[in-house]
């Protein structure tokens, strides 16, 4: 059985490249982001909770 992955490329560009004060806005929490990017940087496989996932995905495109 296959498992789906959330931490696609796309995803991982997204969260490396967005800022903290970005996040803020979005109204997340700086250590949200924070976590997120240490588990970039790790190249291991990752998940993302449902809400942070969507709002993470609308990002950058407006």
């Amino acid at each position: 059985m296959a498992v789906e992955r959330q931490d696609s490329d796309d995803i991982r560009q997204k969260i490396l490249s967005i800022s903290y004060s970005e996040w803020k806005k979005m109204g997340f929490s700086k250590d949200t982001l924070h976590y997120m990017k240490k588990n970039v940087e790790a190249d291991k496989p990752f998940t993302l909770n449902s809400h942070v996932r969507e709002r993470l995905e609308m990002w950058g495109k407006s």
